[in-house]
């Protein structure tokens, strides 16, 4: 059993919103400290964000603009606190304390992905969808759920489509935060810590998307923890862990994508 939301549901919108002043932040910097939480809604867009570059309003609103519409923007920025600032001035070391777990993905997982995937591109709004077993419950705005549930029937699914009926999503109708949908970010992966809004030196992005590439990699779970100082994770030095998550990071096109759908 999984759930999936797709990067209209608000809480992927908050996420976005915070995966973009990320890439930001990189493009400002080469390692740049950042944590980034936004809360939108109602035509009110909340951020805070702690970090070590200079971040212009405008360049924040633009984003908001972008990928949440026409939103007020209420815009807190303070300086990464010293201690914390301290604990990287002479190397790459863990930001945080943690245990993170990487799963395989499976079948369901990849399964329920593609089908949210496929939705998407046909509606391009506020859609959640769970798979268990061959139950597959699809709640999409607007969308024609006459043929989303044929189509779907026809592939061999017991559908349940907008059970309560048609509807219009986005943040006018609800709110959307910051790393609250990590179950459809990292399916059953999900540990202490947010994967969103945050720069790749927090242990809780950067080790979870090693501990995740290295399940899929070996095809078992993989269980890790650290504290905050730790130069060393998994046998290997802490900085070849950014890396390798930078990597990936890039791969797919920046945080903001990465905020999108997760890691699956």
């Amino acid at each position: 059993m999984i759930e999936k939301v797709n990067p209209a549901h608000p809480d992927k919108i908050a996420d976005c919103i915070a995966g973009a002043l990320v890439d930001l932040a990189y493009q400002q910097q080469t390692a740049p400290r950042i944590a980034v939480e936004v809360l939108a809604g109602h035509g009110i867009c909340t951020i805070i964000v702690e970090t070590s570059i200079k971040l212009r309003r405008k360049a924040v609103v633009a984003i908001v603009r972008r990928i949440a519409g026409n939103l007020k923007v209420k815009l807190k920025v303070v300086p990464q606190d010293p201690y914390l600032a301290q604990n990287q001035s002479e190397g790459l070391r863990c930001g945080d304390n943690g245990i993170f777990k990487g799963i395989p993905l499976t079948k369901e997982e990849k399964t329920l992905s593609q089908i949210a995937h496929e939705i998407y591109e046909k509606y391009p709004y506020d859609g959640k969808y769970v798979l268990d077993g061959k139950k597959l419950i699809i709640c999409q705005s607007n969308a024609d759920s006459a043929a989303l549930k044929q189509t779907y029937t026809k592939a061999g699914y017991k559908v349940v489509v907008n059970p309560l009926g048609d509807w219009t999503g986005g943040t006018d109708v609800d709110t959307g935060a910051t790393n609250r949908k990590l179950g459809s970010d990292m399916g059953h992966s999900v540990t202490g810590g947010g994967l969103q809004g945050k720069d790749l030196s927090k242990a809780d992005v950067s080790i979870n998307i090693y501990a995740f590439l290295q399940a899929q990699k070996t095809g078992k779970p993989v269980e890790l923890s650290c504290a905050i100082g730790d130069t060393v994770v998994d046998g290997k030095p802490y900085a070849e862990i950014v890396d390798i998550a930078r990597a990936y990071v890039q791969k797919i096109g920046g945080f903001e994508k990465l905020a999108e759908w997760g890691l699956y």
